[in-house]
């Protein structure tokens, strides 16, 4: 049984095997682009671990034998004095599961390593912080509080454990069970060798997607920091800044970058969500996935995709279901300018939800069994999760477009606006504070998630006119599956999957 697999064009195992994280890296190995090296353990193992509650038999020496060709690739040592090698440890299902597992960052940079690490850069003040975000993740992700070991291959092997044990957390197994994913998929654990995103004034992280995944706009969209690692985008912890603000800060990784972008859509035909590290003006490749984009956003790429010749018709209609459809025509607020408004921040998923302000998940859970309820947080953590499940949408002081709450509401369906200058979430006196004013915890807000706004009680709502894009698709879903009449539009997609799934053909 082989329990680890290379990071290299050559590699032919499916996501079920490699996780999703490492056959998209895969992807990009093939397609040329930059990616940091490393390898993969699989799915298999982390199945293995959880029936025995060991790692199985001979992992240990095949990443002896990984690490050690990943010194000779990168010309440096894990947890070694001189030219110290650190990697990321991440987790990856075959079915993304965005912050719901562990990762560990800047492994191997043992105490030694450290120093190394500041001698050869000539920057201490960037060794110890990379040192402190390796102990604050490593903490994090290991359970009991046990100490982490000062020799690089302890590290990974504790990080491994780690991050198999992630896959039966409490907010995994919740996340699981809200997407329908079964539980005994298990995850794989990609490690990479580290680039800092930390490392300088022309260092920093983000996150972009091909087209704008609220609109489905052909616009490259995103955010961006600097000096900053990529789990400081993602977290929400940090307020980021717009990603094509990087085309005059650093115009080599933008150019770079919309590359990348371009020639991942083609190869995938598809929007595509790309995260990325660049360090010292040079640009990684950390991760790719399909945009999976829903509601309005979903029917324009399908629609803009065939218009384009990159996809035939019928595949753009087989792209949005149904269901889909409901999240198409998005309400509003109307007359923002009369409501009572609390404050503005950046709408991150469409919709509009009212209900109770609740400031914790936990309240939030118990509060939704007398009502909708809006969660407001500082900013949402996978811990956040069974409370995000309950709220009717959520509304956070930090992140953006790419952060924790944006990418759960989305995915989830419901409205979030993040981002909100000014608002604190007083969990102990139980309110929250904008604009001067406090709001207590159980007073009625709307909020907006295309337009940013928070509103006090249940302003006017109205629903989107007819999109352009879904008129377009329902008539090539009529064409397919004949007279429209009597049907309403879900029926009228319904009808035409069904259609093409018995062969018929579209013009």
């Amino acid at each position: 049984m082989r329990w680890v697999y290379p990071l290299s064009p050559e590699t032919e195992e499916p996501a079920d095997v490699l996780g999703g994280k490492a056959q998209g890296l895969v992807m990009l190995r093939r397609l040329g682009l930059p990616v940091p090296p490393g390898f993969v353990i699989g799915t298999a193992a982390c199945r293995a671990f959880l029936r025995d509650g060991r790692l199985p038999a001979g992992l240990d020496g095949e990443l002896a034998a990984a690490i050690a060709e990943l010194e000779a690739t990168t010309h440096r040592k894990l947890g070694g004095p001189e030219r110290p090698l650190a990697v990321s440890v991440r987790s990856g299902g075959s079915v993304s599961m965005p912050g719901m597992m562990a990762t560990i960052l800047n492994l191997g940079l043992t105490a030694e390593a450290t120093a190394g690490l500041a001698a050869e850069t000539g920057d201490p003040r960037f060794a110890r912080d990379s040192r402190r975000r390796l102990l604050s993740s490593y903490a994090a992700a290991t359970t009991g509080g046990e100490p982490i070991p000062d020799d690089a291959i302890g590290q990974l092997r504790r990080a491994v454990v780690a991050v198999f044990s992630s896959w039966d957390s409490p907010r995994a197994a919740t996340y699981r069970e809200l997407h329908g994913i079964p539980h005994d998929l298990g995850t794989a654990v990609t490690v990479q060798a580290m680039v800092f995103g930390n490392r300088d004034d022309h260092s920093g992280a983000g996150v972009a997607f091909s087209r704008n995944p609220n609109t489905g706009e052909q616009v490259p969209f995103g955010e961006v920091l600097l000096r900053r690692q990529g789990d400081d985008v993602v977290s929400g912890g940090s307020l980021t800044w717009p990603l094509h603000d990087l085309a005059g800060r650093e115009p080599t990784v933008w150019a770079g970058l919309l590359e990348a972008l371009r020639r991942v859509e083609e190869h995938e035909r598809d929007a595509c969500y790309l995260e990325f590290t660049f360090q010292a003006g040079q640009l990684w490749l950390l991760q790719a996935r399909p945009g999976r984009f829903v509601g309005a956003a979903a029917v324009r790429v399908a629609v803009d995709l065939a218009d384009a010749g990159v996809i035939g018709r019928a595949e753009a209609l087989l792209r949005v279901s149904p269901r889909q459809l409901r999240l198409v025509r998005v309400p509003r607020i109307v007359g923002v300018g009369q409501a009572d408004l609390v404050a503005r921040g950046l709408g991150a998923a469409p919709g509009v939800a009212v209900g109770r302000v609740a400031t914790t998940a936990d309240r939030a859970v118990r509060m939704a069994a007398d009502g909708p309820v809006i969660l407001a947080r500082p900013a949402t953590s996978p811990l956040d999760l069974h409370g995000l499940a309950a709220a009717a949408g959520v509304v956070t002081a930090r992140g953006g477009p790419a952060s924790h709450a944006a990418v759960v509401a989305r995915a989830m369906g419901k409205p979030a606006v993040v981002g909100v200058a000014g608002l604190t979430v007083d969990v102990a006196d139980a309110s929250v504070r904008a604009g001067g004013r406090r709001v207590p915890e159980g007073t009625g807000i709307a909020i907006d998630g295309t337009g940013g706004e928070v509103v006090m009680g249940a302003p006017r709502v109205a629903t989107t006119a007819a999109d352009p894009h879904l008129r377009r698709l329902l008539e090539w879903a009529d064409e397919v599956a004949g007279d429209s009449t009597g049907r309403d539009e879900a029926a009228r997609l319904g009808a035409a999957h069904a259609a093409i799934r018995r062969g018929a053909s579209i013009p």
